[in-house]
């Protein structure tokens, strides 16, 4: 049997195979926070869509649907974070550093509207939606 510290499979936290700190800034963005942003803009995108796309049953889950997209995407590209994010102060940052680009955002969010790749973690709590974009969700 063999130390934890001499096995490489074992992480002693999310994000140290990432070279992340167990806590603080940079460090992976835990399930709590997580939750809380994501209540957040899709609290945002319906109460647009209740707004300026009103049906006799409230909304249409599409449109509320295609509001968040379109929140996620551009505020990813414009700030590294949903509103959501910004708020429990969380950043999405690419794995190997540098610029998100306009990619990674736009397979992020498509991903994340499917809902189950966000609900499939690996080891580091990175979900496949963050995995495929080669992006980590991280406090600020």
């Amino acid at each position: 049997m063999s130390s934890p510290a001499a096995d490489p499979v074992e992480n002693r936290w999310p994000g140290e195979r990432l070279g992340l700190p167990e806590s603080g800034p940079r460090s992976i963005g835990r399930l709590g926070r997580r939750l809380i942003a994501i209540v957040i803009d899709w609290g945002v995108a319906y109460l647009l869509s209740w707004a300026f796309f009103p049906t006799q049953l409230g909304t249409d889950p599409f449109i509320t649907l295609g509001i968040f997209a379109a929140l996620q995407y551009l505020f990813l590209i414009v700030v590294n974070g949903s509103l959501g994010h910004l708020l429990v102060r969380l950043r999405v940052v690419p794995l190997a550093g540098g610029y998100l680009g306009l990619w990674r955002p736009l397979v992020r969010t498509l991903l994340l509207c499917l809902g189950i790749p966000a609900l499939i973690w690996d080891r580091d709590q990175r979900g496949l939606h963050d995995k495929a974009a080669g992006t980590v969700l991280v406090r600020v």
